[in-house]
């Protein structure tokens, strides 16, 4: 693993615990303010969590140059890619291995992580040849 490694997946991952606190706020906040209900209040706060993740991640964890447009679709594709990563996870944990549903829950999150983090470094926020990137 390179020192490159050691600096991003620990950002990475925090950025992970403040996207997740945000979009939990966010969901709290229209559910208890404006009677928001369920399905709608998790639409609202995850999106808002994954802007939140972009802009930390884009800007602090990989340090990206290039164009926000492209970068976000790719995101937002990842994301989605990630979230079936961790619903396969969990259901083949359920139905085929019988395990408990809550832990097939939290076996879901390291696939959605993995994937999120490798594809973001490589595909999303990938540095273009010789460009520098910042500290």
């Amino acid at each position: 693993m390179s020192a490159q490694h050691f600096r991003e997946l620990p950002r990475f991952l925090s950025v992970g615990v403040v996207n997740s606190l945000v979009g939990l706020s966010v969901i709290y906040a229209a559910k208890w303010f404006y009677n928001v209900g369920d399905i709608a209040s998790n639409a609202i706060g995850y999106s808002v969590g994954l802007l939140v993740s972009f802009a930390l991640n884009s800007h602090w964890t990989f340090a990206y140059r290039g164009p926000l447009s492209p970068a976000l679709a790719k995101f937002l594709l990842v994301a989605l890619v990630a979230y079936g990563m961790n619903l396969l996870t969990v259901m083949a944990g359920i139905h085929y291995i019988g395990l408990n549903d809550y832990i097939a829950q939290a076996l879901g999150i390291p696939p959605y992580t993995l994937t999120s983090y490798l594809a973001s470094k490589y595909l999303v926020f990938r540095a273009k040849p010789g460009a520098m990137s910042r500290p």
